[in-house]
C-alpha cells in the first residue's frame, strides 16, 4: 500500500474530439481537407481516392481490418447561367455562411482550392461556430431520443 501512497493519484476522464466543444470543426475540416484534395486532383486530371477502413474475411476465414475506396461527392456545382458555387454541407443539408446564403460563387475550377482555404481558415478563427451549432442543433432534432431500458 506504501507504493500506491507514494503516486500521485487523481480522477481523470478521457476526452472524446468527436463529443467535445469544438469537435465538430474536426468533422468539418477533415471534409474540406478531402474537398481540396479531390478539387486539385480534378484539376490534374487525375483521379482522387478517399479511402476508409474496413473489415473483410481473408482466405483463412480470419477478419481482418483492410483499406477500401469510398465515393466522395463534389462540394461544387454549376448552376443553370453556368455559374460555378462552392456549398459546405453539414449532413445533408447546405450549411449558410450569412443569413439566405448558402454557397460561395467561384469563377473557375481552379479557384475551388483557394476558397477552400478561405473556409478552413474562417472556421481555425470560430467565424461559423454560431452556424455549426444551429446546424447540429437541426440535425439532432430530427432524432428520436433513445429509450430508457425497463431494467437499468
Amino acid at each position: 500500500m506504501s507504493i500506491l501512497k507514494s503516486l500521485k493519484l487523481a480522477a481523470a476522464a478521457p476526452i472524446n474530439p468527436g463529443a467535445s466543444q469544438h469537435g465538430f470543426r474536426v468533422k468539418l475540416l477533415h471534409y474540406l481537407e478531402e474537398q481540396k484534395a479531390l478539387a486539385e486532383a480534378e484539376i490534374a486530371g487525375t483521379s482522387f481516392h478517399a479511402m476508409k477502413k474496413v473489415t473483410r474475411a481473408n482466405a483463412e476465414g480470419e477478419k481482418i481490418r483492410v483499406d477500401a475506396p469510398r465515393t466522395v461527392r463534389k462540394g461544387w456545382f454549376t448552376d443553370a447561367s453556368g455559374k460555378m458555387f462552392f456549398q459546405l454541407r453539414y449532413g445533408s443539408k447546405p450549411l449558410e455562411f450569412a443569413k439566405g446564403m448558402n454557397a460561395v460563387a467561384v469563377e473557375n475550377l481552379a479557384d475551388v482550392p483557394v476558397i477552400i482555404g478561405s473556409i478552413i481558415e474562417a472556421i481555425n478563427a470560430g467565424e461559423l461556430d454560431p452556424q455549426l451549432t444551429a446546424a447540429i442543433a437541426e440535425r439532432k432534432a430530427n432524432f428520436k431520443p433513445k429509450a430508457k431500458k425497463a431494467g437499468a
